[in-house]
């Protein structure tokens, strides 16, 4: 069994729109799927998915950090893939300044999609459960939450919970 670990953002701006990469056709990961900015953390970033969300951000954007407000951890997911493979993704959330200029990479096209529109475009079953909880429950706090897709009765799903110390909320 293998582990991928990948870190991503999904970078708002002040129109409820949030930033997308449309991967090509040809991609070898995600053909022609709209995904957040980010991607697969290298060895020296795995106890640092900020450093790697950052990276990916730059490289896919050309946005710096300067140009992002608010960047957080809010979401890791956890996802099985055919039985040989375990996804972890941590997802910050983030806003982009207003007049922030994007530079496209060779990795795709970058799109801004109203928030309330992401369901109906060709995105991952993930991607859609984070987006839906976030605007139903993630903007209004500064909560971490972790998720595990699943299978239900024949569609995918996902069950939240939130990251927390319990230790620390017993009293002794």
């Amino acid at each position: 069994m293998q582990l991928r670990q990948m870190a991503v953002a999904f970078i708002f701006n002040k129109r409820r729109e949030v930033l997308f990469l449309q991967k090509k056709p040809t991609s070898a990961f995600l053909p022609g799927l709209l995904v957040p900015v980010g991607g697969h953390m290298e060895s020296g970033e795995i106890s640092d998915p900020k450093r790697a969300c950052l990276r990916e951000i730059q490289e896919e954007t050309g946005l710096g950090e300067h140009a992002l407000t608010g960047l957080e951890l809010r979401y890791i997911v956890h996802r099985m893939k055919d039985e040989r493979e375990i996804r972890i993704q941590y997802i910050f959330t983030g806003e982009a300044a207003a007049d922030s200029e994007l530079v496209e990479s060779d990795e795709g096209q970058l799109l801004w999609v109203d928030c309330n529109e992401v369901s109906s475009q060709h995105v991952s079953a993930s991607t859609e459960a984070v987006i839906r909880h976030f605007l139903e429950t993630g903007i209004y706090n500064h909560k971490t939450y972790i998720g595990t897709m699943h299978g239900k009765q024949g569609q995918a799903a996902m069950n939240w919970a939130v990251l927390e110390d319990w230790e620390s909320r017993v009293s002794l």
